[in-house]
């Protein structure tokens, strides 16, 4: 019996010999390959079929250089400690996939390491640069706006107040004053706010959010304590030096934090440092509702972000043809749980 070689990739399978196999054109060949392209499903069909049997890919590079587009966005990140990171990058990079961009993922470690990351992306062929991180402050960004070579510089889930970008983010005024509400309708009167590292261009407008509801509504400012990173363990160590040794009627009664990370942090040391009770003694709010804090240890009420919708827009803002007036915000909901 003759050895079937039909589905072993060849050396050097170009795409004429994947229109000699299936019957069609080698136009046919380039156009089956582009997304949203003029062919029938039959003719792609074809194609598809040949080129899995002849282990054929297409040279990706070569097809950016002859257009204006290379569908690859560079994506910066930092503040690995946070666990929403990780959501938002399974979001983001799944999206862009399915509509055919790929991502380039650079890890920035610190501010210095920002700016420098933000220039070697602008070396690089990529459409856009995408910043999800905390590193970005307007000096940054005005270095990369002035260095760089790519289309679009956008800031996701942060707002941004540099001309030259594009924010996408969540509505954190309104998420904030839903969460500001909630507070006061379970009728909690002593809270604190636990909020993360403060920066200039790209910023949540959380706290002051909730400082300015609670002062309107009870004519006072609630206490505050600031975290200089998105990290449960940096978090619980400055809920232990603010809290140990307080009288019972000094602590607060809720602690609304930034994020679902220093929400962790404080509940760990509500339990085992202070051995008091979540929510009975002090209450806890977080805000992204990372998987982390869904099961019985957190059980934290918190705000989701519609991270699906946000990541779909960015396809689109990719795709625009123009480059201002596409920043928007977005409304996502409160998820009620035991922590409050």
């Amino acid at each position: 019996m003759a050895e079937d070689t039909t589905s072993e990739p060849m050396g050097n399978v170009t795409a004429d010999d994947v229109a000699a196999a299936a019957g069609v054109s080698r136009w046919t060949v380039n156009r089956a390959f582009k997304k949203d392209a003029s062919i029938s499903a039959k003719s792609r069909e074809k194609v598809m079929a040949a080129a899995k049997a002849l282990g054929y890919v297409p040279d990706l590079r070569a097809a950016s250089l002859a257009s204006d587009r290379s569908n690859l966005v560079a994506l910066l990140v930092d503040d690995f400690a946070n666990p929403h990171k990780l959501v938002m990058m399974e979001r983001l990079t799944r999206i862009l996939r399915k509509h055919g961009w790929d991502t380039l993922l650079v890890n920035t470690l610190g501010r210095d390491d920002a700016n420098d990351a933000l220039l070697n992306a602008s070396q690089r062929r990529v459409d856009a640069v995408i910043l999800i991180g905390i590193q970005f402050d307007d000096e940054v960004l005005r270095t990369a706006s002035h260095a760089r070579r790519f289309k679009k510089l956008i800031i996701f889930a942060r707002v941004s107040q540099n001309p030259n970008t594009i924010s996408i983010a969540v509505d954190d005024v309104h998420a904030m004053l839903e969460i500001a509400e909630y507070v006061r309708t379970k009728g909690y009167q002593r809270p604190m706010f636990l909020a993360g590292p403060r920066t200039v261009s790209a910023h949540l407008p959380r706290k002051q959010t909730f400082l300015a509801y609670w002062k309107e509504h009870f004519g006072s400012e609630p206490e505050t304590c600031e975290v200089e990173a998105y990290d449960p363990v940096l978090a619980a160590r400055v809920m232990a030096d603010t809290l140990k040794g307080r009288p019972r009627d000094a602590l607060p009664d809720i602690i609304v934090c930034e994020n679902d990370a220093l929400a962790m942090g404080t509940i760990d040391v509500i339990r085992h440092d202070l051995g008091l009770r979540v929510p009975e003694d002090i209450a806890v709010t977080g805000f992204d509702d990372v998987p982390q804090i869904q099961g019985p240890n957190y059980n934290l009420t918190t705000y989701r972000q519609p991270l699906t919708a946000m990541a779909e827009y960015l396809v689109t803002v990719l795709e625009s043809q123009k480059d201002e007036d596409l920043s928007r915000s977005f409304k996502g909901h409160i998820v009620p749980r035991t922590s409050a």
